[in-house]
């Protein structure tokens, strides 16, 4: 019998070239019982080391069991008796048998092509890899050291073959992978290819890390813009250039000469109608002006000469301030602040009339107004935004508004009206090139707003999706991160659960001051209820609820409460 197991790119078992269907794996346990094994060393594991990993929080006996029923519906699955061997104290995989594992095999190639300096072998272990280990397996704990060590070894596997693209594929921010790639095209004299290498990396960089290309990059594109021949360069890959050289001094704490490139950017932009350019260089301006702690007045003078001096271009400048205004909200007492500037704002906006300035206004006192638990006004608000951008035709503020009226059709227990607004705002979304912040913001929408649990679950993987393709702005995946292991705890998997949790509140370590610190402590609440721990729950939640009362948040600190009363009213029953 030969036994074939795929956990690169995918999970397949194939017994004498026919593969299970996925059908016939009834039973979560038994699929990663096989797993398991297939990743152990000789491809067997002590049984206790299979209940500790499949069953952590039971008893010996009850895990024994639990163990005895996977091996029973592995075989069944498979349609083998022997696929499966039980014993002793030692659990195989198909030990009479032929078994390839696609992960050994390229494990060994790759490693053998490395040791050999081989460049046509690492070529060909490269072929082998066909993605990365167990992707629906995303948040085992158990997979984790193995999918990291593989990747690694992908990762110099394709270094040491030169196959940069694939690099790149594997992670499109791997600067040294695009300056190989731009070097050889601006040898090769190929300027539009340089170009556009330096584009993608741009991007990537801007999303995945928030960053610029290094100085070594952007001068390998400025001399590709100053070939000569039947390209001349264009106002819009100066306006990049400046807008790379500028992110670079922002990196080194020239904040000043950021912003210096930002406006010599953005002038540019305007005149040759660039709009996403004015917004990303209003971006940097920005940047450079809250990292010398002078935003908010910048914020305050810019909207009023926009909206009275060139409405036209106002509603780009205003995208590229927005992710700054979002931030000083979420601090503590600042959607009160941002309130009251925005009130003098919206004024302002209405006496020039100028839509652009109405939007982001009332944007502002719309989020305002919801942070502090008026939903009615909040909803007034932002319904107003969302019907001015889109007759203004200006997908962000639509999309942004749509997405916090969604978050009002939840807190009313909406679900029905959120899943409408959410197919709206994800359309919108992905038209814009804030696209990173706002996609994986509606998928924490989608799992909240989920009517079942298989739905919650599907939404939980597509947001894995986004995460995994490194196009999404981390600050705002912490929505996601949180509403996913709140329904993974819900729903029973812990482990995947404490994973994310783990995750989030890394991130949220990054940016003090926010309501991450207290969504992190109630998704362990959470958590710690799930796994009947009924008073640590209480007293988590109830940190939550500290927590948010300091920021203002009447709504999220009543939900907290709510939560923890419930836990209480169980455990004194």
């Amino acid at each position: 019998m030969r036994v074939e197991v795929d956990l690169l790119g995918q999970f397949r078992v194939s017994i004498d070239g026919r593969a299970a269907s996925a059908a016939a794996w009834r039973r979560t346990s038994s699929v990663t019982l096989v797993k398991l094994l297939a990743l152990a060393r000789r491809h067997r594991l002590h049984r206790e080391q299979v209940m500790d990993a499949l069953w952590p929080d039971l008893e010996p006996e009850a895990a024994a069991a639990n163990l005895r029923k996977a091996v029973h519906f592995t075989r069944r699955a498979l349609g083998a008796h022997d696929i499966i061997a039980l014993d002793g104290e030692v659990v195989a995989l198909a030990p009479g048998a032929e078994l390839a594992v696609d992960a050994a095999l390229f494990e060994a190639e790759a490693t053998a092509a490395l040791q050999a300096n081989d460049r046509g072998a690492t070529e060909r272990a490269a072929r082998r890899y066909a993605g990365d280990l167990l992707p629906d397996d995303r948040y085992a704990e158990w997979a984790e050291e193995p999918r990291q060590r593989l990747r690694e070894l992908y990762v110099r596997v394709l270094e040491a073959a030169g196959l940069w693209e694939r690099l790149l594929a594997v992670d499109p921010a791997d600067e040294r992978a695009a300056r190989a790639l731009m070097q050889a095209a601006l040898d090769a004299g190929n300027r539009g290819e340089v170009v556009r290498q330096f584009e993608r990396l741009r991007e990537s960089l801007r999303v995945d890390l928030g960053v610029g290309p290094q100085a070594a990059t952007v001068a390998i594109y400025e001399k590709a813009l100053a070939l000569g021949g039947a390209q001349p360069t264009g106002i819009a890959e100066r306006v990049r250039g400046l807008l790379a050289w500028g992110i670079i001094q922002l990196n080194s704490g020239d904040f000043g000469d950021a912003g210096q490139k930002g406006a010599e950017a953005r002038t540019l932009a305007i005149a040759a109608e660039l709009g996403r350019e004015v917004g990303e260089a209003s971006a940097l301006i920005g940047l450079a002006a809250h990292m010398q702690g002078q935003w908010q007045e910048l914020f305050q003078s810019e909207f009023v000469d926009w909206v009275r001096g060139a409405p036209s271009v106002a509603s780009n400048v205003f995208d590229g301030h927005l992710c700054l205004a979002e931030f000083c909200l979420y601090r503590a007492g600042g959607h009160e602040h941002m309130a009251k500037a925005a009130r003098e704002l919206l004024g302002i906006a209405e006496a020039a009339g100028s839509v652009p300035g109405r939007v982001l206004a009332s944007l502002i006192l719309g989020e305002a107004e919801l942070f502090s638990g008026r939903l009615t006004a909040a909803e007034e608000l932002l319904t107003s935004a969302a019907q001015l951008s889109a007759a203004a035709r200006a997908p962000f503020g639509e999309a942004l508004a749509l997405h916090r009226l969604g978050e009002i059709a939840l807190a009313r227990g909406q679900k029905w009206r959120a899943g409408r607004l959410l197919q709206k705002g994800l359309r919108l979304a992905e038209s814009t090139w804030l696209a990173p912040h706002l996609l994986i913001r509606f998928q924490a929408l989608a799992v909240e707003a989920a009517a079942t649990q298989s739905q919650a679950m599907e939404a939980i993987r597509q947001g894995d999706r986004r995460l995994a393709e490194k196009c999404t702005c981390q600050p705002c995946s912490m929505g996601f991160r949180v509403a996913s292991s709140i329904a993974l705890a819900e729903a029973g998997e812990l482990d995947q659960a404490s994973r994310r949790i783990d995750e989030a509140e890394r991130l949220a370590g990054m940016w003090q001051g926010g309501p991450w610190v207290a969504a992190v402590w109630e998704a362990r609440g959470v958590h710690r209820q799930a796994r009947g721990e009924s008073d640590q729950a209480s007293a988590l939640l109830r940190e939550a609820a500290a927590r948010y009362a300091e920021l203002g948040r009447p709504r999220d600190q009543e939900r907290c409460l709510a939560r923890a009363q419930a836990v209480e009213v169980r455990l004194a029953g």
